[in-house]
């Protein structure tokens, strides 16, 4: 079973949203993931999911989905070089003597405290479902309160030579340059 990451962008109206998740759960697809919002065209929203199942399975979510309507294009991002992200708001227990230490874990995750109560703190993360997976199990001793993430989002990288942001180093199409 592989983790399909699709992308759809489809009109900006009402209804979209359920009637492509109740068409997917009808034929019996699982959505791991789904995330939904405007793209730099008001009139056009992008739906990123993830599904998991083998090349028919996502032959067959593809083609239903290409059916509807409201549907304008549909592709399967996981099969191109692309940069996926998940954003999450995670509230734990922080207690004074525990800070220091949960605010060191943030740095170290490159996240942020972006509320401070007396006994408690929100933390956003944004990263790679592993990193933020990671992040989870740490805080985890600590008291997780609430969590909440935004799904997998996901855009296909340019062409040509990439520079990654942080350590600068020059990437033509997935490899290394000397």
């Amino acid at each position: 079973m592989m983790r399909h990451v699709l992308s759809a962008i489809v009109q900006n109206v009402p209804g979209v949203l359920a009637h492509v998740s109740g068409m997917l759960a009808a034929r019996g697809y699982n959505i791991d993931s789904l995330a939904v919002g405007e793209t730099e065209n008001p009139h056009l929203s992008r739906m990123t999911f993830v599904v998991v199942g083998d090349d028919s399975v996502l032959e067959q979510v593809r083609k239903q989905l290409e059916k509807i309507v409201t549907v304008v294009r549909v592709d399967d991002i996981s099969a191109q070089e692309h940069v996926e992200r998940d954003l999450m708001l995670l509230k734990v227990k922080a207690p004074p003597e525990k800070r220091s230490d949960i605010r060191e874990l943030t740095e170290i995750f490159r996240g942020r405290i972006v509320d401070v109560a007396p006994e408690q703190v929100v933390i956003e993360i944004s990263g790679q479902e592993k990193k933020v997976e990671s992040f989870i199990d740490l805080m985890r001793p600590f008291g997780i309160v609430e969590l909440v993430r935004t799904g997998r989002i996901a855009m296909v990288r340019g062409i040509g030579k990439h520079v990654h942001p942080n350590t600068g180093v020059r990437r033509f199409a997935g490899m290394d340059e000397k």
